[in-house]
């Protein structure tokens, strides 16, 4: 096991490394990752959610090669480039009808707060100076900066920084699986859904700016799927008040759950789409803001967006871009996220029945989760001091599969692990997949003294 500080590396000058060191990466392809020992790793997490075209995809490598013997940084003052002006289109003719202007940055953060700042800009350019709160949910995950963390509800992440950043109003996430009452889905997507204007109201409308979610949500939540109706009930109560919703497809978006956007499940038009991740697979650095121009025009009349980044629209990154969705379509990967989703769910439901301490099994296509619970009648969640998500995380790791895992309540408590391989994934893989899941299980289980279904 290489989790260790080996005697022969010498200290890193690196300090984003944490409890342990791991090992040196060597080279990766398709799903599987290698160390600079020989050992093979599952990727079965696509990193942090990323590498949603899986790793060392040819074609995508050498359209960078062809871009790097061209030119790798233009600025965008100084000049336009082509592949920034093609992947700008290629996502617009991926993205709901109007969303036509593209603003390219270098990650989910740089892309929530583009969305952020942009619909601020807007109001102020008609007129609405008053509007400036962007209602979130909380449990929630935004991004790093201060502007996403004021939007973000985790507390963990967000509360040592409180002191220099403006706090957004919250409203609690869609979790109706954890509700033990008299009421349908249907009933639950509404009351949830009903929270938003609440707090608007209490807010004052007026005040209001946005209202940032997570069509599907990411690692805070653990694949949290709303009920259906909760969507175009948040839609209307945003159409009511003049508030403008922001969907934040960092992780869901680009094909992973199996649509081009978590958001087409439901058909719910947004009015601002932050995009990342799987947009450049990892390849590199970039993310986008999608808006129409019927919020871009008034901004841009009014003087210009007041925002940028050194590399927005770098023409490497937003190669590799064009390559990425090249591949997608190519390889008919959203069909297949959706299809492998499906069998890969069905596996963590199975494993579920094993293991009475999995409570929930959620998401959709290759954006999963299980839940640990003491309790699957009450959902009361596993205590806190076992740590079991990082235990499961790290005993998957030494046997061959990286996943990932966070706290569902807050950062708290409530653990739970996400399973979301390259989009690229098969139905063999699926199962050495969910084979070292189920050892994984067993094996924790046996430590932390959890009931087991033989």
């Amino acid at each position: 096991m290489q989790n260790e500080t080996s005697t022969q590396r010498p200290p890193s000058h690196l300090f984003y490394h944490s409890r342990l060191r791991r090992p040196l990466v060597d080279r990766a392809e398709g799903i599987y990752l290698w160390d600079q020992e020989g050992r093979r790793m599952i990727d079965g997490s696509s990193g942090a959610m990323v590498v949603n075209i899986g790793h060392g995809n040819r074609n995508v490598l050498d359209a960078m090669k062809r871009q790097m013997d061209r030119v790798t940084f233009a600025y965008r003052l100084h000049f336009e480039n082509e592949p920034a002006e093609d992947l700008a289109r290629m996502a617009a003719e991926r993205l709901p009808e109007g969303m036509d202007r593209i603003f390219f940055v270098s990650g989910g953060s740089e892309a929530v707060e583009s969305c952020i700042k942009l619909a601020r800009q807007w109001a102020l350019a008609v007129g609405q100076s008053e509007r400036w709160k962007v209602i979130s949910r909380f449990p929630s995950y935004h991004g790093g900066t201060l502007g996403a963390l004021g939007v973000t509800g985790y507390a963990a992440l967000s509360d040592p920084f409180s002191p220099m950043m403006r706090e957004m109003p919250k409203i609690p996430a869609p979790t109706a699986y954890l509700d033990r009452d008299n009421l349908t889905m249907e009933q639950r997507g509404i009351k949830y859904a009903d929270m938003l204007e609440e707090k608007i109201l209490a807010e004052g409308p007026e005040s209001v700016l946005a209202f940032i979610m997570e069509p599907i949500g990411g690692a805070s939540t653990g694949a949290l799927v709303a009920p259906d109706s909760y969507f175009p009930r948040i839609r209307e109560i945003c159409d009511r008040y003049g508030i403008l919703l922001i969907h934040d497809e960092v992780m869901s978006g680009v094909g992973r759950t199996g649509k081009f956007l978590g958001g087409d499940h439901w058909n719910c038009k947004p009015d601002l789409i932050a995009l990342s991740k799987g947009f450049a697979s990892g390849y590199c650095p970039l993310g986008a803001m999608a808006a129409p121009s019927r919020l871009v025009k008034p901004v841009l009349d009014a003087g210009g967006f007041q925002h940028g980044f050194t590399y927005a629209g770098n023409p490497l990154a937003c190669a590799a871009g064009v390559a990425v969705l090249n591949e997608i379509d190519r390889l008919g990967l959203i069909d297949n996220a959706a299809r492998m989703g499906e069998v890969l769910k069905g596996e963590l439901e199975r494993l579920s029945e094993r293991f009475p301490f999995i409570g929930d099994v959620r998401g959709k296509g290759l954006l999963l989760a299980a839940e640990f619970v003491s309790d699957r009648e009450t959902m009361k969640p596993l205590p806190k001091e076992l740590n079991a998500h990082q235990r499961m995380v790290d005993m998957a790791y030494e046997r061959g599969l990286i996943i990932y895992s966070r706290r569902t309540r807050g950062g708290v408590e409530g653990d739970h692990f996400l399973v979301c391989p390259p989009m690229i994934v098969t139905r063999e893989e699926i199962g050495s997949i969910t084979a070292i899941l189920g050892d994984t299980l067993e094996a924790l289980a046996a430590e932390l003294d959890l009931p087991v279904n033989r």
